[in-house]
């Protein structure tokens, strides 16, 4: 197993605000629009560089979707910040229409995702998100690991034509990946090659697929470990290459089971090549309220449910 080690841990929204500003740095179009969150999404160093290309919009996050689909026809680059929750289902209409619908190149960047938001509760906690976005036609769905990649994905979308969602998070979590990465959408990363079992993982739960395989070593089983930063457009040929060698997979993510990573391999493995697979996901349920570690432990997100995950499927092999 290969080893991974961190100095630091740092939370992915801390990515954003900081790919952000060298975004802007990169490119005169590049415009920001918040819905009064800025300090929760790290805007501040943006707004204190380019004041005038920051649009302040209020609590109202189907007008600000609106805005950002009209800057685009005057060639601007429009981030889009705030929660999860509100970037996806308080203004699914208006992405479908107004943005997905006629392939508007905005980018809608969502923050406290999934249930390490924590203590804010189920209400906020959007665990359906990557589905919803990623049903939507020309969409590209994102949902980096750490801080180092989720600054250089913000930083690769200036480049990428059409609209994107990009999902981070609100817990300081282990800063691992290179901080001089060249992000590329649509490109698993081979964290840990290995021939028993795939481990394919995204967003937080890939530090955990990590201690995970350091424990399968433990028990014999050689785990090959993928980083799945862009859940859409699927790197297909990764997936399969690493499925064809080790017989079984199993998915790992903050999210619904139902729409998420996992449905996206289950999908392409029952066309190409039916696999045993087993889904580290909440199990089609709402969160609650706790600290975002209870939260993971008690719905089955860390290492410790990868490693039994794995286990039972191999006996299926």
């Amino acid at each position: 197993m290969k080893k991974y080690t961190y100095t630091e841990s740092k939370d992915t929204r801390s990515g954003f605000g900081a790919g952000l500003l060298e975004a802007g740095q990169k490119n005169e179009n590049v415009v920001a629009l918040c819905a009064d969150l800025i300090g929760s999404l790290k805007m501040n160093d943006f707004i204190k560089a380019y004041p005038e290309r920051f649009f302040q919009i209020g609590i109202a996050e189907a007008n600000m979707m609106g805005i950002a689909a009209g800057l685009t026809i005057g060639g601007k680059i429009p981030f889009t910040g705030t929660f999860a929750n509100f970037s996806t289902g308080r203004v699914y209409d208006q992405i479908r229409q107004s943005i997905a619908y006629s392939g508007k190149n905005v980018k809608i960047c969502a923050s406290h995702a999934g249930l390490t938001l924590g203590e804010d509760g189920a209400t906020h906690q959007i665990l359906e998100d990557i589905g919803l976005m990623k049903m939507l036609p020309g969409m590209t769905v994102i949902n980096p690991c750490d801080y180092n990649q989720t600054k250089a994905a913000t930083i690769a979308l200036v480049d990428h034509e059409g609209p994107v969602y990009l999902r981070f998070g609100r817990p300081v979590v282990p800063n691992f990946t290179p901080a001089d990465q060249k992000f590329e959408i649509g490109k698993a990363i081979m964290l840990n090659e290995g021939t028993d079992v795939t481990i394919i993982a995204t967003g937080h739960l890939v530090w955990e697929a990590i201690q995970a395989g350091e424990e399968l070593e433990k028990l014999g089983i050689n785990a090959e470990i993928i980083n799945i930063h862009t859940i859409k457009p699927l790197d297909e040929e990764a997936v399969l290459k690493s499925v064809t060698k080790t017989g079984c997979v199993v998915t790992a993510e903050e999210h619904n089971r139902l729409g998420g990573l996992g449905d996206s391999v289950a999908q392409l493995l029952a066309k190409k090549l039916p696999t045993p697979q087993e889904y580290v996901a909440v199990d089609d349920s709402f969160g609650e309220s706790g600290t975002p570690a209870q939260l993971m432990e008690k719905y089955g997100l860390n290492a410790a449910n990868i490693v039994n995950a794995v286990r039972k499927v191999i006996t299926r092999k």
